[in-house]
């Protein structure tokens, strides 16, 4: 074992830093072992050397397993999508987990946790993020305890909050907590934070108060996010919205937030400012600001996404279908597959020749209409064609869609380049197994505002129609290629 390589224990890896933390700590060359509720939701995430374990902290005997022979342990573990009893779930998890950290002769554990003034009347979930760092500390490992207020990144549960306020809503009735005054961070900062932390020489325990240089209200960071989106926003202030009434309100913008809704409004109550700079004497980190960390966040979202095997949890869902397709985040994403009795060479052939002269399988005269209303609206249309009418490359024009990713055999990303209220993909990818080829085709979209939304539902129905109709029409292309190529074989 190198003398830099820790062995460590990762908690929360299924969550959003903690998902994050664990590839850059697989590249970091450490010993890593996760700990988790689910192991199969973590077995197609990980890397050959990383082990993952079934456990749960409310749980005191799964523990001991999990923490024997861990030199650092994050812990990222709050239970605040439970329900009424959470402060005291996460009493007990806090407790369990430094137990177990003392009799595994663990080092280091090092906690995530939520700014706050405890000079002020905090809420429940600030109040028991902070309890918890007080449990981890009554453990005999040194605790490296970060305060951090709004994470700025794609997929943090307060940047989505405000991406989905943004975006749906034109004109917004702002309670008091809009208002109210914070520290944003991107999350590769808060990344870079942890991942320093591993190396610190040991010592006593300590509290780190962490966030960007940017001292703003939510309202100026919804304000930020609307600006670099090209959206015009009003915002009304209604100091008279309780909590409880504004969590409702967030139920009804996005549904993903009407379990946490409650506890989430309840906290933006408080400011979320850092007071000293310890931090900033101990580490290297340097954080940017709250402009470059919102465009980060738009700009890597494409990549992280692209990322995703957002497609197994479609098919997981079975033949079960709903209206307007699927929302990951702020994207409305539409998937479905055929099987093809061939081999993946074969089946994406077809799929490579796609535009064009060749056109798009189905209901090609609806293709050229399209492109005829964008030239009206100041488009290209689809006159631009093709390049080459087999080969393709990353960046080609492809009538009104641009080449974004390609892959031989395997995948065709294509970006639209029409005039679209948001931004528009089509993506083609090719399994094969034991002889046949699954296809699978997605439309996304990312709409810009009410309009974008209004756009998508109501040509959705049509979009049926044509995807699934051009779907049908490349499997038979294909299988009909096969049957040709057998032919004239024989």
């Amino acid at each position: 074992m190198r003398k830099s390589e820790k062995r460590i224990l990762l908690t929360g890896a299924t969550g959003y830093v903690g998902g994050r933390l664990l590839s850059l700590l697989e590249q970091r060359g450490d010993v890593v072992r996760c700990l988790t509720r689910r192991p199969e939701s973590l077995a197609l995430r990980v890397a050959e050397t990383t082990e993952v374990l079934s456990g749960d902290v409310l749980d005191r005997d799964s523990l001991d397993t999990a923490l024997a022979g861990i030199d650092t342990a994050f812990y990222f573990v709050h239970s605040m999508g439970a329900g009424k009893d959470f402060e005291i779930e996460d009493r007990e998890a806090a407790t369990n987990f430094a137990e177990a950290a003392d009799k595994a002769g663990v080092k280091r554990i090092i906690y995530l946790g939520g700014l706050g003034n405890q000079n002020q009347k905090l809420s429940k979930h600030l109040r028991s993020r902070q309890e918890t760092g007080d449990r981890l500390r009554a453990s005999q490992a040194q605790v490296i305890e970060f305060r951090a207020s709004i994470v700025i990144g794609s997929g943090s549960l307060s940047f989505e909050l405000i991406r989905a306020l943004v975006e749906r809503l034109p004109m917004m009735i702002c309670p008091k907590w809009v208002r109210v005054q914070a520290q944003p961070i991107a999350i590769e900062d808060l990344l870079a934070y942890l991942l320093e932390a591993i190396d610190l020489p040991e010592g006593n325990s300590q509290v780190y108060e962490i966030g960007g240089p940017d001292q703003v209200s939510y309202g100026d960071i919804m304000q930020e996010y609307a600006r670099q989106r090209e959206l015009r926003r009003w915002m009304i202030p209604v100091p008279l919205i309780t909590p409880y009434l504004s969590s409702l309100w967030l139920g009804l913008v996005s549904p993903i937030y009407a379990r946490v809704g409650r506890k989430m409004v309840d906290s933006l109550k408080n400011p979320t400012l850092v007071s000293n700079k310890l931090a900033e004497q101990t580490f290297s980190v340097r954080p940017r600001g709250l402009r470059e960390a919102i465009s980060r966040a738009l700009v890597n979202e494409d990549n992280e996404f692209a990322e995703t095997r957002w497609s197994d949890a479609l098919s997981s869902a079975g033949k079960e279908r709903s209206w307007g397709g699927t929302r990951f985040g702020s994207r409305l994403v539409d998937s479905r597959t055929v099987e093809v009795a061939v081999p993946a060479s074969s089946a994406f052939a077809s799929i490579q020749r796609i535009g064009g002269k060749t056109g798009w399988y189905f209901a090609n005269w609806l293709w050229q209409l399209r492109g005829f209303l964008d030239l009206l609206v100041g488009g290209i249309g689809v006159r631009r064609g093709r390049r080459d009418p087999v080969n393709l490359h990353v960046g080609d024009a492809l009538d009104f869609w641009r080449v974004e990713q390609f892959e031989p055999n395997r995948l065709l990303r294509l970006k639209a380049e029409m005039k679209v209220p948001g931004r528009a993909w089509l993506e083609f990818e090719v399994t094969s197994h034991a002889g046949k080829s699954t296809i699978r085709q997605t439309t996304e979209f990312d709409p810009v505002g009410l309009f974008g939304l209004a756009y998508w539902y109501a040509l959705y129905p049509l979009h049926q129609f044509i995807f699934a109709g051009m779907l049908r029409k490349i499997a038979r292309t294909v299988e009909k290629s096969e049957c040709s190529a057998e032919e004239s074989i024989t």
